[in-house]
């Protein structure tokens, strides 16, 4: 995939930039807090088609689908 894209269409195993996050100030403050800030590097670990599994700095961190599309990242 190449440009911006919901992290929901990402696949296991690719190293991916997070750009934005599309959502209320919430899910923003929630997801920046778990470390999902823009510009950070992170890969899914784990996708069985319920919550993804990311893996962002020493942490891993299960995400709803519904999150996912709100988080937009590239290829990194």
């Amino acid at each position: 995939m190449t440009g911006v894209f919901p992290l929901a269409m990402a696949g296991v195993g690719e190293e991916l930039r997070l750009k934005s996050i599309h959502g209320g100030e919430k899910l923003v403050h929630r997801l920046t807090a778990l470390g999902l800030t823009p510009g950070v590097t992170f890969s899914i670990v784990q996708d069985n088609g319920g919550p993804l599994l990311v893996s962002v700095m020493d942490s891993r961190i299960a995400l709803g689908r519904g999150m996912a599309q709100k988080v937009m990242v590239s290829m990194k």
